[in-house]
């Protein structure tokens, strides 16, 4: 890993000392999202409750500047002007550099549609967006302080037959999820409130790492 990684992961586990028994997985985890996005590949997350509203933070964090600028690509600049010289101003400046994520519950009608239409469908959702979306070369984080989230390790299972790299974030007993996972961050905590305390500077982490890899130094 580069120093500048690096520095992410200490300045991490310097305020989160409880973290430095996962650092090797923030690592890891680092590496798979970062070959996937390099080429070409997007990341799918999932998770339930309060790991639905951190799939939705990741995709916030990932979709747009995060902490450093991102200025849209220049021939994608070239080709706004020669499609429109008006609205290219406009869209060349606001535009934001991408690191492309979809957070799978935000699928609110395909969601409820196959719950609805598919017999015992209902921890299947996750599963069939990944089966439609994923593609080898891809990454698939699962959320679930238990690990044991059915909708969530379905979607793993899924992920993996897809041929897509498996990220599991998790509390420290990793659950059934983990026996699916390239990679498995299991923060040493036990109760879910605490779980998600730390898992939120974990993904905050990885996608400053993210960031200043593919958009420039802090």
């Amino acid at each position: 890993m580069n120093n500048k990684v690096q520095k992410h992961l200490n300045t991490l586990t310097e305020r989160y000392p409880a973290l430095l028994a996962c650092a090797d997985d923030i690592c890891k985890a680092y590496e798979i999202l970062s070959q996937s996005f390099a080429g070409g590949g997007k990341l799918l997350i999932a998770g339930n409750g309060g790991s639905c509203a951190d799939a939705q933070h990741i995709v916030g964090e990932l979709m747009k500047s995060f902490v450093l600028p991102r200025p849209a690509d220049g021939e994608f600049v070239k080709r706004l002007a020669a499609i429109d010289p008006t609205r290219a101003e406009t869209l060349s400046k606001k535009l934001q550099g991408a690191l492309p994520a979809i957070a799978l519950t935000d699928a609110q009608s395909l969601n409820t549609a196959y719950i609805n239409d598919v017999e015992g469908g209902g921890t299947l959702t996750f599963a069939q967006q990944v089966y439609g979306y994923g593609r080898e070369g891809d990454a698939f984080m699962g959320i679930s302080t238990s690990g044991n989230s059915e909708n969530v390790v379905q979607a793993a299972v899924t992920a993996k037959a897809k041929g897509l790299k498996i990220i599991a974030l998790t509390g420290e007993g990793g659950g059934k999820i983990a026996s699916f996972a390239d990679c498995a961050i299991r923060v040493p905590c036990r109760e879910t409130y605490k779980i998600q305390e730390l898992h939120l500077p974990v993904y905050h982490a990885l996608c400053l790492m993210l960031e200043e890899n593919f958009f420039g130094a802090l």
